[in-house]
């Protein structure tokens, strides 16, 4: 079995518009959330052997500050087919990976991410901004994943459910 996480990049800036979407960064709620979700990794020790992410600035920032909190020495890659990438992407990138990874961090983008969420857990689940879904995935090689790939849905978190449970 894989383990699969997919995180949302966290809440972005909408401060300069004229910035194009690409190049948007995180705003302080976002490198809030991001710190949030990178202790909690921390304290479940579900600590990836290699982060994937689109190129897009708010996802980069998302995972520098998952690299710093988690001191994290392992390969990250930056892909510009994550940025706005669609399930089939996903399953496409994943499927191409070394089966020496057994946890997989991938940051990206909805409506992508959430989609594929759902196809794999089977069930209608949101993915709001520095969101991550835990899954473990039904596949003992990566070269595996498909649509047809189901796994189970461990755990979701959730950053305003979680600031509330801080209060």
């Amino acid at each position: 079995m894989k383990t699969l996480l997919l995180m949302r990049h966290g809440k972005s800036s909408w401060k300069d518009e004229d910035l194009s979407d690409h190049e948007r960064p995180l705003k302080k709620r976002g490198r809030k959330d991001s710190k949030r979700i990178a202790k909690e990794l921390g304290k479940k020790d579900l600590i990836p052997d290699i982060i994937l992410s689109s190129t897009a600035v708010r996802a980069r920032e998302t995972v520098g500050i998952i690299v710093e909190k988690l001191d994290y020495q392992k390969q990250v890659l930056f892909s510009d087919e994550l940025y706005m990438g669609e399930p089939q992407v996903f399953i496409n990138i994943l499927s191409k990976l070394n089966n020496d990874y057994n946890t997989v961090l991938l940051v990206g983008h909805n409506p992508g991410l959430e989609a594929y969420l759902q196809i794999i857990d089977g069930e209608i689940e949101s993915l709001p901004t520095a969101g991550l879904g835990h899954l473990v995935l039904m596949i003992d090689d990566w070269s595996e994943i498909s649509f047809d790939s189901m796994g189970d849905l461990i755990d979701i978190w959730k950053p305003k459910e979680m600031r509330k449970k801080d209060t």
